[in-house]
């Protein structure tokens, strides 16, 4: 069987010393919807990164989309794998909504009428079809989030790597955003402490603490074992 992700034995420890993953190994199903959750510092968002190759370790191995996480592969690793920081300022650069959309499709060096068909069919899929000759920075958080969102979907992933998808918005931001989450047909894997969302949205919950993973079922087993949350930080 074809997993979308692979991670076998990956370990990684940052220049200062700190040991942020020790022995990871979780694989991923074409099409399934996962959360990754655990207390602070548990090494979520430090996974997130290894799986487009912004981090990468001698120790273990990484496949995302069938292709093996090495340098000749990461420009097509990257088209396949959707990365969403959990700051949209991290992500948004450009002087308006349509230059930041593009930006990766013009990278590729695309046909200009692609470019422009991919970016409108973005924009929609997100729900801010008029929103390309907008200045990024004067849009709320929601907005930016899905701008944010909408320059990954435009490179057509197979994958989407969220973190901390609802952090920053309001009640009707994050019930909207979840809603636009659910309307999406791509492999998920969602770094987040919002419980809420992991039991509307993910059917599999992964838990990593302490850089380890120390549990993963289903969502309904896994946020229904009081003991488990309370001993890693994610009691209710």
């Amino acid at each position: 069987m074809h997993h979308t992700i692979e991670i076998e034995h990956l370990s990684y420890t940052y220049p200062d010393g700190r040991r942020a993953l020790r022995d990871v190994s979780l694989q991923i199903g074409m099409g399934e919807k996962v959360a990754l959750v655990g207390p602070n510092g548990a090494g979520k968002s430090t996974l997130l990164l290894h799986l487009n190759g912004i981090l990468t370790s001698t120790e273990g191995r990484v496949r995302a989309c069938g292709l093996e996480m090495r340098k000749e592969n990461l420009g097509k690793v990257r088209a396949g794998v959707g990365l969403v920081f959990q700051n949209p300022d991290d992500q948004l650069f450009s002087p308006t909504v349509f230059d930041d959309v593009a930006f990766g499709l013009l990278y590729q060096g695309l046909p200009e009428a692609e470019v422009r068909a991919r970016v409108a069919q973005a924009l929609g899929t997100v729900g801010i079809a008029d929103f390309g000759s907008r200045a990024s920075y004067r849009l709320s958080t929601g907005e930016k989030k899905r701008v944010a969102l909408a320059t990954v979907l435009a490179m057509d992933p197979e994958i989407l790597v969220l973190d901390e998808p609802t952090s920053g918005l309001d009640p009707r931001g994050r019930r909207s955003f979840i809603t636009l989450l659910r309307s999406l047909p791509q492999t998920m894997l969602v770094a987040t402490h919002d419980l809420n969302l992991v039991r509307e949205l993910l059917p599999r919950t992964v838990v990593l603490d302490g850089g380890r993973v120390v549990a993963d079922g289903a969502t309904a087993d896994i946020l229904t074992d009081v003991p488990l949350l309370a001993a890693h930080g994610l009691e209710e």
